[in-house]
């Protein structure tokens, strides 16, 4: 990555200002994953704020940003959509319970089976994904109802001000570290866009606003609402030899041209949107409690054990992206807890839980932020901005926040992964293009790690399969001694089987383990199978220097397994001190 995170010590004036501007990116990002999910605004923000608060107090990660994500959104959408809101919230106390069993289990150590490969393409395809995203602030409601592309002066002024915002936090770190330099391009640049929006005499804001990108969406929202109704009433009307009534005709057109009356869109829009709100409630003070019984289990399990894995899977990594910014280690079975307590409370108040946020951690080391201090500050920045100051939050031009968003990306890609290629193992480059690639068009940030860790273990074990070899010798009474060297496993038991002459082997035959390491249950068969060919040509085969392991479950081979106890190998084990 290039050196836009600069190394520095934590601070509480680091931590403060930092929150402050994580906070400011995290608004429009909640608002944007709650449309996903399809659940109101409001509850996108509580999100963030519980998860983003519990995780930064009690998590395994100092320093890392947690809340509403989009990963979590794509997978309640169907729930919400299905069954309503009100299994959303049982669903995501079960994700917090589950992720904490996987905490108290200590299986937060597994994040080390990922390839260096497969974060290089995970980074990589994370960056171009957030680059992406972006242009979504680049569009605007049509007469038509639609959303399309900004163009003319409104593009130009837009682009103009983004390019401000990369510029200062380029080059103000070279003037001063004071204070955050994200923090001054978005206020300075909020402040150009309130003078340009009063100045301009346009309809409506020259320059879109976080207010702005609510009601926006707002209106689309209740757009494809209500063009989705007037197709399924449109499907419903009766038809008579291809003639559909005129009455149902005349009402459908109805529908839909109210449904689309940007007057009357704008109206609901302008009713139903805005941030401002009062303190969380207890989600079931708002809504109806859903029975407590199998039925209810059997629907929210297989959507929980999914938010789960997602989550989980997400914030491992971005903690082990955080670890190597910021030369720390951080504690990855603590994370798991730390999560889960976030997503059982944010469910017991209505939220439609969360996991790290890669974009909003990345602001905040760069920002300075290193300590428990910046992720605590923006969460409760985060409620003081619903609470009190949503009116002034919602003037934020969306070309500061797409800047500071930009310079993330800039930040996050592994340029010299370019310069790696012809360097790496061309498996290696496989898997580091498949994963980014499956990230970008696939937008599952959690299944491009599975699918780049089995590619890397197919990959791993296809190559050791092929380093199975054997030494042949004769001893002083005629013997003949293979002398292994390679794993034994599933994949290399072919090439274990081809290293033997059974037919004309002489009388004793000893296979020597000491450079060998049976790993699973094929090994172990292959050898059985090959005791049992020797004995059937009336001949011994003596086994030598095999681990306990293997000595144990070796029990079929019987007397013709003979075992050198002093001489075998012993083989340790990582442990969990450091997960």
């Amino acid at each position: 990555m290039l050196n836009f995170f600069a190394r520095q010590s934590s601070s509480i004036k680091n931590d403060v200002l930092s929150g402050v501007t994580v906070a400011l990116a995290l608004v429009p990002e909640a608002i944007a994953f709650a449309f996903v999910a399809g659940v109101s605004p409001l509850i996108g923000l509580y999100s963030a704020f519980f998860i983003g608060l519990i995780t930064a107090a009690f998590g395994g990660r100092p320093g890392m940003i947690s809340g509403a994500t989009g990963a979590m959104a794509v997978v309640v959408v169907a729930l919400v959509a299905q069954y309503g809101v009100e299994y959303l919230f049982p669903t995501v106390i079960l994700c917090g319970l589950l992720q904490i069993a996987i905490g108290i289990g200590r299986l937060g150590k597994l994040i080390r089976m990922v390839p260096h490969s497969v974060m290089l393409g995970f980074v990589n395809g994370l960056a171009i994904v957030i680059g992406l995203a972006q242009l979504g602030s680049f569009k605007t409601l049509s007469p038509a109802g639609e959303l399309v592309y900004l163009n003319g002066p409104r593009l130009g002024v837009m682009l103009a001000l983004v390019a401000l915002t990369m510029g200062i936090i380029w080059l103000l770190p070279r003037l001063t570290r004071a204070v955050p330099a994200s923090l001054v391009a978005i206020l300075t640049v909020t402040l150009l866009s309130i003078a340009i929006n009063r100045s301009a005499d346009t309809e409506g804001n020259m320059l879109a606003t976080v207010g702005d990108m609510l009601r926006t969406n707002t209106q689309a929202a209740a757009i494809a609402e209500a063009k989705a109704d007037a197709m399924a009433l449109d499907s419903t009307m009766p038809v008579v030899h291809n003639v559909r009534f005129a009455a149902a005709d005349e009402a459908v057109a109805a529908t839909t041209a109210v449904s689309i009356d940007p007057t009357v869109v704008g109206e609901a829009a302008t009713e139903e949107s805005g941030i401002s709100g009062g303190l969380p409630r207890l989600f079931f003070m708002e809504y109806e409690m859903v029975p407590m019984n199998f039925e209810t289990l059997r629907i929210i399990l297989p959507f929980a054990v999914v938010l789960c894995g997602v989550g989980l899977i997400e914030s491992l990594m971005t903690l082990t992206l955080i670890d190597e910014i910021t030369e720390t280690r951080g504690q990855g079975n603590r994370e798991c807890i730390g999560q889960g307590a976030a997503n059982m409370v944010c469910g017991l108040f209505g939220g439609m839980g969360g996991c790290a946020m890669i974009g909003q951690s990345l602001i905040n080391v760069n920002s300075g932020g290193r300590g428990r201090l910046s992720g605590i500050t923006a969460a409760v920045c985060l409620l003081l901005f619903v609470l009190f100051l949503a009116p002034l939050i919602e003037q934020i031009p969306m070309a500061a926040l797409v800047g500071v968003m930009f310079m993330v990306v800039i930040g996050t890609f592994e340029w010299a992964s370019l310069k790696m290629v012809r360097r790496m193992p061309r498996s290696d480059v496989f898997v580091m293009i498949l994963v980014s690639a499956y990230t970008v068009f696939m937008h599952d940030l959690a299944s491009a790690v599975i699918l780049g860790v089995i590619v890397s273990a197919l990959v791993f074990a296809w190559q050791h399969a092929t380093h199975l070899g054997a030494e042949v010798s004769l001893n002083e009474q005629g013997g003949k001694i293979y002398q292994l060297h390679g794993p034994l496993f599933f994949a290399s038991v072919s090439s274990f089987k081809d290293l033997f002459d059974v037919a004309n082997d002489p009388e004793d035959v000893v296979i020597d383990f000491y450079f060998t390491r049976v790993y699973d249950q094929s090994g172990l068969e292959a050898i059985n199978t090959l005791a049992e060919k020797y004995e059937s040509c009336g001949k011994r085969l003596h086994l030598t220097h095999l681990s306990s392991e293997c000595r144990t479950l070796l029990d079929k081979a019987g007397d013709l397994v003979e075992i050198n106890l002093s001489e075998d190998p012993q083989y340790h084990i990582a442990t969990d001190r450091l997960a």
